[in-house]
């Protein structure tokens, strides 16, 4: 199968009351690790990449690898650009062969928000590529966005609302008490946000800073109408812990083979427990099927 655009996938997820995971990877391994999770466990996938990894890499060399492993797969995959501020770069990715690209203009006020997530819409209009957007401001650390726990704001169902009708956008990712990162005690989620919020949005909804979440806020959040969730800092945790363990038996180790191999088995091993968890395992062929 060829990339696809995430929209059919989540509208799928949310009719179904599960949701597909989104994982951000940042090598080729990564890459491989995610796309093997989905094929062996027949789950849609999103893979992500954010702006320094775009940067880094490069989005060429990334959508190239991804049509790969989509071809490979045989599931549904769809390759988002995650919270980007630069309307170029969305655009560069949209070219570069992105089928879903995050326009993040949360920190601005409502009607620039509004503006700008309504140029990228028109930019992705005719590639026939997804739009995501946030409503209110999702706190933690995501590449060089930051956002102080003080600063976090959760988003007002009613704008919410307002801002799809006058956006037209894809899915919405409000704020509804989730951070970016590892958490360091318990989510203070606003499941009766969730419910206001898809009570007046029929989109699907981003569930931001899955990382660390507890199985049954999760569980309860996906429920409620959150069809897509972001899995970021846990996946590097799982990557770069297994390299460390190589190295802690053997320091003098040079070959990367010997160490990424078990990196990249310890991320498809936590993709596919991400997966479970979403409820998308043996969902692709839902979306097959519409």
């Amino acid at each position: 199968m060829s990339l696809q655009a995430s929209t059919e996938m989540l509208q799928a997820a949310r009719e179904g009351k599960y949701a597909v995971a989104a994982f951000n990877v940042h090598t080729l391994e990564m890459l491989q690790a995610v796309a093997e999770a989905a094929a062996e466990t027949q789950s849609p996938l999103i893979i992500q990449s954010t702006v320094g990894t775009v940067n880094h890499l490069g989005p060429d060399y990334i959508a190239a690898a991804a049509a790969v492993a989509a071809k490979r797969t045989g599931t549904p995959v769809a390759l988002h650009l995650d919270h980007c501020t630069d309307y170029d770069l969305i655009v560069r990715c949209i070219r570069a062969g992105y089928t879903s690209v995050m326009i993040d203009a949360s920190m601005y006020p409502f009607e620039e928000n509004v503006a700008r997530t309504a140029q990228v819409m028109a930019a992705a209009a005719a590639a026939g590529v997804n739009v995501e957007a946030e409503l209110g401001k999702v706190g933690g650390v995501e590449d060089d966005i930051v956002v102080d726990e003080r600063d976090a704001l959760l988003a007002d169902p009613d704008e919410c609302a307002a801002f799809m009708a006058r956006t037209g956008v894809h899915t919405l990712a409000p704020a509804i008490g989730t951070a970016h990162g590892i958490y360091k005690g318990t989510p203070n989620i606003d499941f009766a946000r969730i419910a206001r919020i898809a009570d007046l949005v029929s989109a699907p909804l981003v569930l931001h800073g899955g990382s660390g979440i507890p199985a049954d806020q999760v569980r309860q959040a996906v429920s409620l109408g959150m069809a897509k969730m972001n899995i970021a800092t846990e996946l590097r945790i799982a990557f770069s812990d297994a390299i460390k363990q190589v190295f802690g038996r053997l320091p003098d180790e040079n070959d990367p083979r010997k160490y990424m191999v078990p990196a990249k088995e310890a991320v498809k091993r936590l993709a596919m427990e991400k997966m479970e968890l979403c409820g998308c395992v043996g969902k692709a062929a839902n979306i097959v099927n519409r």
